[in-house]
């Protein structure tokens, strides 16, 4: 039997693996040849190639045209307008409010900017599940109620009407910044009367009906834009937002003679501006077949036994839901050719028993356990329940999770570089959140590196963690919408005073 010892190798100054590190320190299974040969064969499947991952690239920006030209269901990839046309400029100041609904527990913010710095208080408040199940009424009267025992408790019921920025992070139509239709609940959601109605409407409605507040949405945002405004008040270059988390999504900064489907387009105050931010919706890309040719029959095995068979098929490759229920299925199918486990399957083969963290955990184990002991994957597959554990074993699992991860990295990677060359300009800052970016321990090592190696051209770019995109995020929204109608409506006076 050979044994092949592999030591992360770290960077000399900051001991975090660099990505061309990672991937020479891959660990090798260690294994008898024949099995060793056979796991590297049927594994190959998941590494991409730079080739491979361009041929991504083309795909996804031929989809994002597709769905700027068109409003029609048919496009894979829908690119919504959202109609924020600005990011901070520095300039914003003032108190503001921020709502931010997104799952079973709701936020109420109030935010106070000066300059680049902000003074924030917020309360977090819970969705019952008979109200999220309910009508869409008392849903609304719920967080109308919340909203007024939050103001109450900070004395904002008597203040003048603040600005409020509503982050909906549930499929929305939107229509303008201060309307959008939901399109379809998602998250255990199942209120009644909402789907298909514009939901700031539900909003002012079920305030009308306590009389006691009165609020002033501005602006109807999902969480990627508040990643991307959010780190926008730190660095105004930012012009992408990006979300890998339990889901993935991006938006960015488009210019509106690229966007068909916007053709004639003005604002409420009669100007056309010169870009805007899109949603793209990005997880949906290959649902009309773009990825088939890199998608496993591991992936195949994922997308049957989830809850939206068909759909968001780039987000199943990658995000936080599906990272590690596509490792668990690689695992078992391993194991049932007797490549693992001394061919027992049965713990590896009870579906959603190997959840994203533990991928996380392991990959944590190839940097920090010189020794090759696998501590940490030997706990979590005796916790599983699989038995007669080897030190191979740990160590072909150690490599199967680097691959789901690394190739999760890339494809990303793959999307916010075609984003960058798309937009070509000289410097862009891109915003980023979720549990994926922030939790695993390569993911955002491997993800700088690959979008380095697939731009093109002198463009320069950073990676920067958001913070808070969904709260500070929302109330800079609405910052950002008060400074432009301000400005806008100062213009308006002084030209008509210019003309008469």
């Amino acid at each position: 039997m050979s044994s092949i010892v592999c030591h992360p190798i770290l960077d000399s100054q900051n001991g975090i693996a660099t990505d061309a590190v990672i991937k020479k320190q891959r660990p090798p299974p260690l294994v008898l040849s024949r099995p060793k040969d056979l796991i590297q064969e049927a594994c190959q499947r998941l590494v991409l190639s730079d080739q491979q991952l361009r041929r991504i690239m083309q795909s996804m920006e031929k989809s994002m045209e597709q769905g700027l030209a068109t409003s029609t269901k048919k496009v894979a990839v829908k690119m919504l307008p959202t109609y924020v046309d600005s990011v901070p400029n520095g300039t914003e100041s003032g108190d503001f409010l921020a709502l931010d609904l997104g799952g079973t527990n709701f936020r109420v913010l109030h935010i106070k900017l000066q300059g680049k710095e902000t003074k924030m208080t917020g309360k977090i408040f819970r969705v019952p599940e008979s109200i999220m199940r309910g009508t869409g009424e008392a849903l609304f009267d719920h967080i109308a109620g919340c909203m007024a025992k939050f103001m109450g408790e900070n004395d904002l019921k008597d203040a003048q009407k603040l600005p409020l920025g509503f982050t909906f992070s549930f499929p929305c139509e939107q229509e303008g910044l201060t309307k959008g239709k939901l399109v379809t609940w998602t998250k255990g959601f199942k209120a009644s009367g909402v789907e298909g109605v514009d939901v700031v409407t539900l909003l002012h409605e079920a305030c009308h009906r306590r009389k006691d507040i009165d609020i002033d949405v501005v602006a109807l945002l999902n969480d990627t834009v508040g990643t991307l405004m959010a780190c926008a008040f730190q660095e105004n270059s930012c012009q992408i937002g990006v979300i890998v988390g339990t889901g993935t999504n991006a938006c960015y900064m488009e210019r509106l003679d690229r966007i068909p489907k916007l053709a004639g387009y003005v604002d409420e105050h009669g100007v056309t501006p010169e870009e805007m931010i899109i949603n793209t919706e990005w997880g949906a890309f290959g649902d009309d077949g773009a990825l088939d040719f890199l998608r496993t029959e591991w992936d195949e095995v994922v997308d049957r036994e989830s809850i939206n068979p068909g759909q968001h098929l780039y987000e199943k490759m990658i995000s936080g839901m599906y990272m590690g229920e596509c490792a668990r299925v690689v695992l078992e199918d391993l194991a049932k050719q007797g490549l693992l486990f001394g061919g027992n399957s049965d713990a590896i083969s009870v579906p959603h028993c190997f959840p994203t963290k533990f991928v996380s955990e392991i990959d944590s184990d190839l940097l920090e356990d010189d020794d090759r002991t696998f501590q940490k994957t030997y706990q979590i597959l005796e916790d599983i329940g699989v038995e007669m554990i080897t030190a191979n074993d740990c160590a072909n699992v150690a490599y199967v999770c680097s691959l789901i991860s690394t190739r999760a990295a890339h494809l990303t990677a793959a999307g916010i570089a075609m984003l960058l060359n798309r937009m070509n300009k000289k410097h862009v800052t891109v915003g980023v959140d979720g549990s994926v970016y922030r939790f695993h321990p390569t993911y955002p090592t491997l993800l700088d590196a690959k979008i380095g190696e697939l731009i093109v051209g002198d463009i320069e770019y950073k990676l920067m963690l958001s913070e808070d995109g969904s709260g500070r995020g929302a109330a800079l929204v609405a910052a950002v919408a008060t400074r432009l109608k301000e400005e806008k409506l100062a213009a308006s006076l002084s030209s008509s005073s210019s003309n008469q």
